[in-house]
């Protein structure tokens, strides 16, 4: 009976956290005490760890709609970002620095998000059933088009165009209009040696907050009923197209926001096909932390991101110890996270949609 209730508990325990969550957190452990073995330097990989968690917060938070309204991760995040990407350039075309910069950025980014977002949720409840075919393609196609975009459009920045030509830089200092971390040294400190971006982790930890409050909502319970049993919400009378387009939307927004606050934290704004692939760590981060193709939430994302970004952060380091000569970091960290997104895609039900 013992027995019994023991193989209980496990199988509730896997099954609520998720095997492959565990087994990241186990690696993860292993190689936290691999570094501290090697004397690697503990106090600046957990510094990293805490930046690499905030910077990138926004970015696996921005699934969390998406997947709780039906249509599944959000491969097409590329949208969002480019929205951001394009608020920058605007903002620092038009003169603004600093936190001036940040706060232009953030809105014109939250503007034309909410513009292309609405038509990125029509686009999916046109293609009902291939929602994450068609958003894969559709984020590939935007950074294709921004790619025009950056070369035609004729801003005339010496801080961000070529020396010679036309056309934007592939990669845009952020020190030279004062944005560079402005946001991570907002009330910084540094407890034992580990330096903590208060600024960075209180952003993240809001918009946590917020949309953990928002689907607390009418309007986000809706959006999950429809998710979840689309056929008895659109009984009960819930809108489930309309609710679809409002979790995109929301969506696309925090895919702007992301990739501001990712860029000052790196220091750099990057164009062209740098957010070509970021959508994948995003959603490997996301599913790392116990989510599925059909269920997700906050507390997913924390988890998701703190083990994802930590275990890369320290992996590197550790890597180039055992292995000199060789760098087995990046290899290691494809095989991670395309094996997250092919195991929780065949979770995925024919049925279910």
């Amino acid at each position: 009976m013992a027995e019994l209730t023991n193989g209980k508990i496990r199988n509730s325990i896997l099954k609520s956290i998720g095997l492959p969550t565990i087994i990241i957190a186990v690696f993860y452990a292993v190689v936290l005490v691999s570094a501290f073995m090697l004397g690697l330097p503990m106090t600046e990989l957990i510094s990293d760890t805490l930046r690499r968690f905030g910077m990138n917060g926004l970015l696996v938070l921005a699934m969390v709609p998406s997947i709780k309204s039906g249509t599944g991760p959000n491969f097409a995040l590329p949208v969002g970002i480019s929205c951001g990407l394009l608020a920058i350039v605007c903002g620092i075309e038009f003169g603004f620095e600093g936190f001036g910069l940040i706060l232009f950025a953030s809105v014109f980014a939250t503007i034309v998000a909410t513009i292309v977002g609405y038509l990125y949720g029509k686009l999916l409840n046109a293609v009902k059933g291939a929602e994450m075919t068609i958003a894969t393609y559709t984020g590939f196609s935007i950074v294709s088009l921004m790619s025009l975009v950056w070369l035609m459009v004729p801003f005339q920045s010496k801080k961000m165009g070529w020396l010679i030509g036309s056309g934007l830089r592939e990669t845009i200092q952020l020190d030279s209009v004062g944005a560079d971390g402005i946001i991570n040294e907002f009330l910084a400190f540094n407890i034992f040696g580990v330096k903590v971006p208060t600024g960075l982790l209180l952003v993240f930890f809001a918009f946590c907050i917020l949309i953990w409050l928002f689907f607390r909502t009418k309007t986000g319970i809706a959006i999950f009923a429809g998710g979840q049993n689309p056929k008895f919400a659109e009984a009960s009378g819930i809108d489930i197209d309309k609710n679809r387009v409002i979790a995109n939307i929301i969506s696309t927004i925090l895919g702007a926001l992301g990739i501001i606050l990712y860029s000052q934290s790196y220091g750099y704004t990057q164009l062209y096909a740098a957010p070509l692939n970021m959508a994948f760590p995003a959603v490997a981060a996301i599913l790392i932390g116990g989510a599925t193709a059909s269920k997700a939430n906050v507390i997913n994302v924390l988890i998701g991101v703190f083990l994802f970004q930590g275990l890369f952060t320290t992996s590197l380091p550790v890597a180039n110890q055992l292995f000199a000569g060789t760098d087995l970091s990046e290899t290691l960290r494809m095989v991670i996270q395309n094996g997250i997104i092919l195991y929780a895609l065949t979770q995925v039900k024919g049925g279910d949609r």
